[in-house]
């Protein structure tokens, strides 16, 4: 079969679904290679690398015409030179495989839905073991908390490690990162590589021995037992137990340099975490970097894009991987040619494997995932 690597046209997003040393992956089940010109320039990767690896260099109308399979990095979106959805590009019978983001472009998969198509979903890869090779969301949340602090460091006008000076001492800052999933834990690790003194929350008991392992403090209140989902993500929690998160925060704002917020409930809106009032309680100069503003924010107060409230500076953070393209499609492009060679791998898709059946989320144009079924109605 023929498989596209287009340009990513989406605002601002500089990655690249599969880099040029990973082609191999692809010319080794005996699959051609359609890349479309400048594919991965943003991300320092030329068209001549591309066509030293075998690929053949073609315009993006070409692409989509051609390829039998579409290998993306984010949701199908109007193409601003073909005049076309990315969605009604695609041939038919043809695959897509792309983080498809059925909460922020429900529009993407309406587009899919009956036309004779099939989508996988990276972000529905399941977290089960045999799976950890493919598994985008943690790269690139990976990505996205090592990158927040670095943000941060920018925004505070403190540095972070502690200093003995003949000028006097200055006093570690102080991080706080609430959420210790991927995110979390990068954003405390390159916190204490930077010297900060590192705090975290997480409603998931389970979680305290590997942020303490990091050397950050974890800071405890009442869990309840089902915090988790048996897929690895944390669960939505009552209103009452949602109050209770944010007197426990609330408490250690006041001598807090820096948030990084990173929580998510998978699927739904993001959990407020941090109310205006609570960011009154911070000191002017403070920093919130926000890695859930895309479903909402964890603050109550989170824009898209950098503000300030009652002194505090807030960057509600969308697509911090595309910041640093070449690791980011580096990982991405391992993630998305594993999961290319479990599903295409043999001369017959098994379509009751587990990842293959968790990744699937359009069939023949049906969307065969309730829960995306559900959200983009």
């Amino acid at each position: 079969m023929k498989v596209g690597i287009p340009k990513e046209v989406a605002p601002n997003e500089t990655r690249v679904s599969v880099i040029p040393s990973m082609l191999n992956v692809i010319t080794k089940l005996n699959h051609e290679v359609l890349v479309e010109k400048d594919a991965g320039s943003a991300a320092g990767f030329s068209d001549q690398q591309y066509i030293d690896q075998g690929a053949k260099i073609v315009a993006a109308k070409d692409l989509y015409a051609d390829s039998d399979i579409v290998l993306k990095v984010q949701s199908p979106i109007m193409h601003p030179t073909l005049g076309k959805h990315e969605s009604e590009l695609l041939k038919d019978g043809s695959f897509l495989i792309t983080f498809l983001a059925p909460t922020v472009n429900p529009d993407g998969i309406r587009k899919l839905s009956g036309r004779k198509t099939t989508a996988f979903d990276m972000g529905f890869v399941p977290r089960i073991t045999r799976a950890q090779s493919m598994d985008a969301l943690s790269s690139m949340a990976t990505v996205s908390g090592y990158k927040a602090v670095l943000m941060a460091a920018n925004y505070l006008g403190k540095m972070f490690p502690l200093m003995m000076t003949a000028a006097g001492t200055i006093a570690p800052s102080n991080v706080l990162v609430l959420g210790a999933g991927v995110a979390g834990l990068q954003a405390i690790a390159t916190a204490k590589r930077l010297g900060a003194r590192v705090s975290a929350f997480d409603p998931r008991i389970a979680v305290k021995e590997q942020v303490e392992s990091l050397g950050a403090k974890f800071i405890e209140m009442e869990m309840p037992e089902d915090a988790e989902t048996e897929g690895g993500y944390a669960k939505e929690l009552s209103d009452e137990f949602l109050i209770k998160e944010q007197e426990a925060i609330a408490k250690n704002l006041k001598k807090v340099d820096i948030v990084i917020t990173t929580a998510q409930i998978f699927g739904k809106a993001s959990p407020i975490l941090i109310t205006e009032d609570m960011i009154k309680l911070m000191q002017p100069g403070s920093v919130i970097i926000d890695l859930a503003a895309e479903n909402g924010g964890n603050t109550a107060v989170t824009e898209k894009g950098k503000i300030e409230k009652h002194g505090v500076i807030i960057e509600g953070v969308t697509n911090l991987p595309a910041e640093i393209p070449v690791h980011s499609s580096q990982m991405y492009s391992k993630n998305i040619t594993n999961l290319f060679k479990l599903i295409f791998g043999a001369e017959t898709i098994d379509w009751e494997d587990e990842i293959t059946k968790g990744a699937c989320v359009v069939k023949d144009g049906e969307i065969v995932n309730n829960l995306v079924a559900k959200i983009v109605g």
